[in-house]
C-alpha cells in the first residue's frame, strides 16, 4: 500500500490497518514533504516513509492524504505506467476530478471526518468509473476500522462533509459556549468543560439508542415555565438554529468552490 502523505488523518485510517494486519507494516511505503518528516515518522511507526514519491506510486493501492492545492503538483509526480486504486481523501475534489487528473486509475473518493482519530468516525464513499468488487470490499473493509460507513453519489458529497466534515468543529463551538456559560453562572472552568462535553456525549447517545427525534428529545427536557424552555427561548431569539442552519450551507458551497 502507497500512502501519499502521512498526517494524522492518513494515519489514523492506516494504524488501525496495521494493528489488524489487514496490510503488513513491511509492504506500506509512505512519502512526505520533507527529509525530518520522513525520519521522524519513519522512527514512530515503524514504515518506510521517504520524500521519494516513486515507490508509494507503484503499490496498487494508494491512499492519498495531501492538501488539495497539491494535487497537481503530485500528480505531476507518479511514476509513467503507474496504475491501481486511488482513495483520496481531498476535501473537494470530486471523482471526476480525480479521474482527470490520474486517468490511469481506479478513483475512490473519501470524505472521513475527524472523530475517525478516535475511531468513532463517519466516511461517505463515492466510487469511480470501473472500480471492481473486490476494491470497493477492501476500501468498505479499510473505513470501517474508524468507524461507519455511508455509500452516497458525487451530488451529496458536499452536504455530507459540510454536515459530517464540518460539523464537529460546529459542535465544538456550542460546547465552548455552553461551558462559558456555566463558569459564568458559577461553575470551576475544567468542571464546566467536562460537563459540557458530557452532555453533547450523552444527549448524542440517547438521540440514537432512543431513535428520537431532535424535536422529540427538546420536548422531553421542556416541563412548562420551567429552565429549559426559558433557556430555549433565548437561543430562538439569538438565531442559533438558523445560524446552524447557515453554516452547514456555507460548508457545503465552499466544498463545492474547492472542487
Amino acid at each position: 500500500m502507497g500512502v501519499v502523505g502521512l498526517g494524522q488523518m492518513a494515519q489514523a485510517l492506516l494504524l488501525p490497518l496495521l494493528e489488524a494486519r489487514l496490510v503488513p507494516a513491511a509492504e506500506v511505503r509512505a512519502v512526505v514533504g520533507s527529509s525530518a518528516s520522513a525520519e521522524r515518522l519513519s522512527a514512530a511507526l515503524g514504515l518506510a516513509v521517504s520524500t521519494d514519491p516513486g515507490p508509494a506510486w507503484l503499490a496498487p493501492v494508494v491512499l492519498l492524504a495531501v492538501k488539495p492545492q497539491q494535487l497537481e503538483a503530485v500528480a505531476a509526480a507518479v511514476p509513467p505506467g503507474a496504475s491501481g486504486l486511488l482513495i483520496s481523501v481531498l476535501a473537494g475534489v470530486t471523482v471526476e476530478r480525480l479521474e482527470r487528473v490520474f486517468p490511469q486509475w481506479r478513483c475512490v473518493r473519501a470524505v472521513p471526518n475527524t472523530p475517525a482519530l478516535v475511531r468513532h468516525g463517519l466516511t461517505g464513499l463515492a466510487w469511480g468509473t470501473g472500480v471492481s468488487d473486490e476494491q470497493r470490499q477492501w476500501v468498505l473493509r479499510l473505513f470501517a476500522q474508524v468507524g461507519d460507513v455511508v455509500e452516497l453519489p458525487q451530488s451529496q458529497l458536499d452536504a455530507f462533509l459540510a454536515l459530517t466534515s464540518s460539523g464537529p468543529a460546529f459542535v465544538a463551538l456550542v460546547a465552548e459556549a455552553m461551558a462559558d456559560g456555566a463558569v459564568a453562572a458559577g461553575l470551576p472552568r475544567a468542571r464546566a468543560r467536562d460537563l459540557a462535553q458530557r452532555t453533547l456525549a450523552g444527549t448524542a447517545a440517547l438521540l440514537e439508542q432512543r431513535n428520537l427525534h431532535p424535536g422529540e428529545l427538546k420536548d422531553m427536557v421542556s416541563s412548562p415555565a420551567g429552565t429549559t424552555i426559558a433557556g430555549l427561548r433565548v437561543l430562538e431569539r439569538g438565531g442559533l438554529r438558523s445560524a446552524l442552519l447557515e453554516a452547514v450551507l456555507a460548508a457545503a458551497e465552499r466544498s463545492r468552490q474547492l472542487a
